[in-house]
């Protein structure tokens, strides 16, 4: 399960927003129990999220935005669920989602001349497919890819997609894309040196 956890307290209020699918605001129900809101879909009942009121007595939390899960924290976010009485349990992946890809194939996309069709090694026998619009993308390349379930720097979550009838999953990125420091302002992905290790995390500053 891709779960995302929020807290901006100067920006919402001590409120805990954990994140797992996306439900049209006509299809969303509520469940209250104590400080927590259950969101999820009326109709299908799948789980959207949920929404934890008066964080700070429940979590300590120094984060200000996107908040980095680890097992102790989603212990204590499981524990919280279930003290407020809702059943559900989160089975969270904490795989890095920022991570060093290495470009095994590319062809050109079958309908879109500026996009390209790209086989990544991401590690550990992963390969994905990403479709990428970047002119200096080229096989052989090492990369940062963006995994499903990533949060970008300015928000965006990374979702599979399909582009032009061809399916993706991820994103190659660009140094502006990950906040580094005077990145360049032209179009294309960030390109690593040949010996960056590929599968390993790549650190991107919230």
């Amino acid at each position: 399960m891709i779960v995302n956890v929020f807290y901006n307290e100067k920006g919402i209020g001590d409120t805990l927003i954990v994140s797992i699918q996306e439900i049209t605001r006509e299809q969303r129900a509520f469940e209250t129990k104590g400080d927590v809101v259950k969101i999820f879909d009326e109709e299908t009942k799948a789980l959207s999220g949920f929404n934890i009121f008066h964080a700070s007595r429940h979590f300590s939390l120094d984060a200000n935005g996107k908040v980095e899960l680890t097992e102790a924290f989603v212990d204590e976010l499981n524990r919280v669920i279930q003290d407020a009485g809702f059943s559900e349990q989160l089975d969270v992946d904490l795989s890095p989602k920022f991570v060093v890809g290495y470009v095994s194939e590319l062809e050109k996309h079958p309908n879109a001349d500026k996009l390209s069709i790209c086989q990544v090694d991401v590690g550990e026998g992963e390969q994905l497919q990403i479709v990428c619009g970047a002119p200096n993308v080229a096989q052989g390349q090492k990369v940062v890819v963006a995994k499903v379930g990533a949060v970008m720097p300015s928000g965006l979550l990374i979702k599979p997609s399909n582009l032009r009838g061809v399916d993706s999953f991820g994103m190659l990125c660009a140094a502006r894309e990950l906040a580094i420091p005077d990145a360049p302002q032209e179009k294309g992905i960030l390109v690593l040196d040949d010996s960056a290790e590929t599968g390993s995390v790549f650190s991107v500053s919230f």
